[in-house]
């Protein structure tokens, strides 16, 4: 089905003819697999495979191409309180027996058969030489206890004979990897949770249904598999789009949700709980600052904590930044004064629409009919709250009065938006310009920012108000004043008697 919601994807994106995509995600690693369980065997027992003649356990060539051999402990499916000691497994793995003068030599030209994994030795001592050591091979790159060619040449070339032991290898919780623990602990073919989102210390997850039996054990895996890690929340509720919060559950850990975070060189602080941060944007709010200028003025409309608004200040941008939320409006101050950019951005607790017919036309009023043509300043207005922006966009419609500015003056307009269309980039097309009223053909371009869920896709919409849509020209009676009162007939004759 994933496979299936791919291919459809990678079309539409053929369809929406756009440039790149630009999300990030912390995956979990893929699973990796190893041999079988050995309950009644003691680690550390060595015994030597001659001429791929096995000495013991002879079910082991019959187990290891066994898929279900290669998770952990079986007894720990549908758990739901973690127990760590549960994992504990052994497994059978090859070895090799090098002098201890030689190993780091055996390591560097047999690194991609040495076995690799999570808080494990590669070495190991050998009980009976202490000159000795074994190498720890990787069961994958060795099937059936014997070394290839082209690793017997290169053991050969370091005097070290070629012959393989198996090693009874008892593996930990700690040795198993996020994936390979949720996957032997939810019930058996359904889709463990494949990623979530970090924000500073916290982790946030969108656990599916079939997933929350076991929430706080999958909380507890992130948490002791990812270092820095001290909380992780579940998303309970779908974002209000009023103030772009959304409610969240405690999964593990401390119960702290003000937290910091560095986004291209900057550092945040924030409380995740009550504003709004998305780490997979930070390539798109990098993008856009990009495009300005030292100089140039930034319209905020829907800044959130900051990261349009500070990056552009610290390109020595002017900025008007705005937010609804008074816990974002709060925060967008303190990270102004955090990165000592707050004498150079205007902050605004106001909705959008007020924001836009207050101080931003007030500054385009005042700032365009003083442009002259080789001045260079662009004013770029950034609508980032893909939900309902769109809608604020009927706005520009006859914004400003007067002679239009020159046309290289006219603000740009980067307005996001999500759409679950077969063809994304046409539909964010056609609903913007029919809240401006104007055809943008030829004069936009559509930028695909990621894809948010199969079937949705977030926009960003970029065009330069036309001249049309923004002014609204006075009428030849509305230029000259108005007479304070009508002239009379009784008002000529007063004057013929006073002349």
């Amino acid at each position: 089905m994933r496979t299936l919601w791919r291919l459809g994807y990678c079309a539409r994106l053929l369809k929406t003819n756009h440039f790149r995509t630009a999300a990030s995600n912390t995956s979990f690693p893929a699973v990796w697999m190893l041999l079988t369980q050995h309950s009644g065997r003691i680690p550390g027992l060595f015994v030597v495979v001659k001429k791929n003649t096995f000495f013991t356990m002879p079910e082991t060539m019959e187990d290891k191409t066994n898929p279900e051999l290669y998770l952990p402990h079986p007894g720990v499916r549908g758990m739901t309180l973690l127990n760590r000691e549960a994992f504990k497994r052994t497994v059978v793995v090859p070895a090799l027996k090098v002098k201890k003068e030689i190993v780091h030599n055996v390591l560097k030209s047999l690194k991609q058969s040495v076995l690799q994994r999570p808080g494990l030795k590669r070495v190991v001592e050998d009980p009976e030489d202490e000159d000795s050591r074994f190498v720890i091979l990787d069961p994958h790159k060795v099937p059936e206890f014997s070394l290839g060619e082209s690793e017997q040449q290169v053991l050969k070339e370091l005097s070290v004979h070629p012959e393989v032991s198996k090693y009874h290898l008892e593996l930990t919780y700690e040795n198993f990897k996020s994936e390979e623990i949720l996957r032997a602990v939810l019930p058996e073919g359904q889709e463990v949770t494949s990623g979530f989102s970090r924000v500073g210390h916290i982790a946030h997850l969108n656990l599916r249904d079939h997933q929350l039996p076991y929430r706080h054990l999958i909380g507890q895996v992130i948490m002791d598999k990812n270092p820095g890690i001290t909380c992780v929340v579940n998303k309970t509720s779908i974002i209000d789009s009023t103030y772009r919060n959304f409610e969240m559950e405690v999964l593990a850990g401390e119960n702290n949700l003000v937290t910091k975070v560095k986004e291209n060189n900057i550092s945040y602080e924030l409380d995740f709980s009550k504003v709004y941060w998305n780490p997979r944007l930070s390539t798109e709010h990098g993008r856009i600052v990009e495009l300005l200028q030292a100089g140039d003025v930034l319209f905020d409309v829907f800044a959130g904590v900051g990261p349009f608004s500070i990056p552009a200040a610290r390109r020595k941008c002017r900025v008007f930044a705005n937010d609804l939320n008074p816990e974002s409006y709060s925060w967008l101050l303190h990270n102004c004064k955090l990165n000592k950019v707050d004498t150079k951005v205007k902050v605004f607790n106001m909705d959008g629409r007020d924001f836009l017919r207050g101080p931003v036309r007030e500054e385009l009023s005042k700032e365009l009919p003083l442009l002259k043509e080789e001045q260079k300043t662009a004013f770029h207005i950034v609508m980032n709250l893909p939900a309902l922006a769109l809608e604020f966009l009927d706005v520009f419609r006859h914004l400003l009065v007067g002679e239009p500015c020159s046309p290289a003056a006219l603000p740009t307009v980067h307005c996001y938006g999500f759409s679950k269309h077969s063809n994304p980039a046409r539909d964010i097309q056609e609903r913007a310009e029919a809240a401006l009223g104007t055809s943008l053909a030829g004069r936009c371009s559509t930028f695909l920012v990621r894809n948010v869920a199969p079937n949705k896709e977030m926009l960003c919409l970029s065009f330069q108000i036309p001249a049309d849509v923004l002014y609204k020209r006075p009428c030849p009676d509305e230029e000259k004043p108005a007479s304070k009162r009508l002239c009379t007939s009784q008002d000529s004759s007063e004057e013929k008697v006073l002349s």
